[in-house]
């Protein structure tokens, strides 16, 4: 039967009086504008326009001794508040004036008395809907509130000026990524969040895994249903015996072809339950184990499997046949740090670029170093041109150098040195004493990086030819067997922005690679099959996403350029 055949009628009758029951009244005569639109428009065409406005009351204040409020309302379109005015005739100011209160009001725009700093307000003519807030109860007052303290109001701390700017600047870098790749011919590749590879080899991997969950509902499940006694399955295969016996006389004793049939069928019935009674016998509380080992070919994937730590090596299997690619996305690492650098869940942009080298132009295509620098200046120019408001916040209340730093970084070179020379300038430094030793060797920490792009260079600078010991192993031999084509972008600040390099294509290198990392071939088969198969230079890079927010904002936490910051011992929402 059709199943939806058996669906009852809609309730026609009882749906027309529930929009009937509407007081009309309160209907919205138009749709709603947004604050930003009204801000920034010319005064002498907003005034006298009729508009529907909502957002949240930042403060609100009764005045003319209670006979009409002013609330500073803000719908998080933009950094700027709209002045309303509410008479006490239109609704109770008392339930409109705490801070975190939402309405939606309907009003005509007019000019404010000269001497004030609003271009605009709107006089309120009625009161459509309204989120009431106890203020006894609301955690965020209008007093300034610091950063580690919202941490702990992770659901309402984008109401707060800063949270809100930084959530429009990630927004503006996020679309101007996207516009930048697609002016630059890439394609938007998804990666997989869950991966059998491991990209960094560095083994700080978040396991997926079900065996846990199936383990509890096992030994619930038998704790409510008991496994069958050694006996039970005994006289369980006993009685297949006798039944297979049975089925053996009557086809010996050439029986119809009825008795014969009907046997078999209790014969395979009596199989079925002893198979049964056997397997529910065999099962065990706890883990699956095989030779001493948890025995993962009983997980959801049959194989252990990871939250990954980039999309890097799937996308490249993407720039093997559509050219240049990226992916943006997620990335995951299980690292027990605490510092104001590090998340356990964060955003990576990651192009890889086909038929291309490190730092030589190939085939009058674009290099990695190229590209990447072109992305990064293309980024602060975005800002510059599409966020000024978020931006200026963030000067007068974060770090007064980071418009300066935008407009440096968007219209000079970056400049370009080896690690060998970078090492080099280091170790000659004499000003200060670095936390961290110098010496060839070592990855470079980030008060070096820092020192190489504000005090010695004082603007972005690339590094490439890193010691192959402190890279990854799909990283491109140099002819000198020691560094690879690697390179950072280092910049002002932050330090490392960025970190890519050429790829190795050449297959006896790469598996002597992967093996001297220490890790299995069989996980990177299908890496390796890219080498066997058609294989082609090509190059790529990986930006922290809200690497580039610190860079962009001057926020000193990482956790607080996310909108849901993970981190050991927190996962809030």
């Amino acid at each position: 039967m059709d199943a939806v055949a058996d669906r009852p009628d809609p309730p026609v009758r009882e749906m027309e009086a529930a929009s009937l029951s509407i007081d009309p009244a309160l209907e919205p005569a138009r749709p709603r504008t947004f604050i930003k639109s009204i801000v920034s428009g010319e005064v002498g065409v907003l005034v006298g326009q009729k508009v529907v406005v909502g957002g949240w009351v930042k403060t609100g204040r009764e005045q003319g001794k209670g006979s009409f409020a002013f609330l500073e309302l803000n719908d998080g379109s933009c950094l700027s508040n709209l002045q309303v005015i509410v008479d006490a005739a239109v609704y109770p100011l008392s339930e409109l004036v705490p801070t975190g209160t939402s309405v939606l009001v309907e009003g005509e725009l007019k000019k404010p008395p000269e001497g004030t700093k609003q271009r605009v307000e709107l006089r309120v003519e009625k009161v459509l809907e309204i989120g009431p807030v106890d203020p006894a109860k609301y955690p965020l007052p209008k007093t300034r509130l610091t950063l580690e303290f919202l941490r702990d109001f992770m659901h309402l701390r984008a109401r707060t000026n800063t949270i809100s700017a930084i959530a429009r600047i990630r927004d503006e870098l996020a679309y101007a990524t996207h516009t930048f790749f697609r002016q630059n011919g890439f394609r938007y590749i998804h990666t997989p969040i869950i991966t059998t590879s491991d990209c960094e080899g560095a083994g700080e991997m978040f396991q997926v895994t079900t065996l846990f969950s199936d383990a509890e509902k096992l030994e619930k499940e038998l704790q409510q249903n008991p496994p069958p006694s050694e006996s039970d399955v005994e006289a369980a295969k006993l009685l297949v015996k006798e039944k297979g016996e049975v089925v053996s006389l009557l086809k010996s004793s050439k029986a119809s072809k009825e008795e014969i049939v009907a046997s078999v069928a209790e014969l395979n019935k009596a199989k079925e339950n002893a198979s049964k009674l056997e397997e529910r016998y065999n099962l065990k509380p706890g883990l699956p184990r095989k030779d001493d080992k948890i025995d993962y070919a009983r997980d959801f994937f049959g194989r252990q499997a990871f939250l990954t730590v980039s999309g890097q090596l799937q996308v490249e299997t993407y720039a093997c046949a559509l050219g240049n690619v990226y992916t943006f996305g997620p990335t995951f690492r299980a690292e027990h740090s605490h510092t104001s650098r590090h998340l356990a869940e964060f955003w990576m942009v990651e192009p890889e670029i086909a038929f291309a080298n490190l730092e030589v132009l190939y085939f009058n295509n674009l290099d990695d170093m190229n590209y990447a620098e072109n992305y990064v200046k293309f980024l602060c120019q975005w800002l510059l041109d599409n966020c000024r408001e978020d931006m200026e916040f963030m000067v007068k209340n974060y770090d007064k150098t980071a418009i300066e730093r935008l407009e440096l970084v968007s219209s000079m070179p970056f400049e370009r040195i080896s690690y060998t020379k970078a090492v080099q300038l280091l170790v000659n430094v004499t000003d200060r004493k670095f936390e961290n030793k110098v010496e060839w060797g070592i990855d470079l920490a980030s008060e070096h990086e820092r020192y190489l792009t504000e005090v010695i260079f004082k603007k972005p600078v690339i590094v490439y030819n890193y010691p192959k010991g402190i890279k990854a192993f799909y990283m491109r031999l140099n002819d000198d067997k020691k560094t690879v084509a690697a390179m950072d972008v280092l910049v002002p600040k932050v330090g490392e922005l960025i970190g890519g390099s050429q790829r190795e294509e050449r297959l006896e290198i790469l598996i002597k690679r992967i093996e001297d990392s220490g890790l299995p071939l069989e996980p990177y088969e299908w890496y390796l099959d890219l080498r066997r198969f058609g294989t082609v230079k090509h190059s790529g890079f990986g930006l922290g996403f809200e690497r580039m927010l610190l860079f962009a904002t001057g926020i000193d936490n990482i956790r607080d350029v996310i909108p849901f910051p993970r981190y050991p011992g927190r996962a809030d929402l």
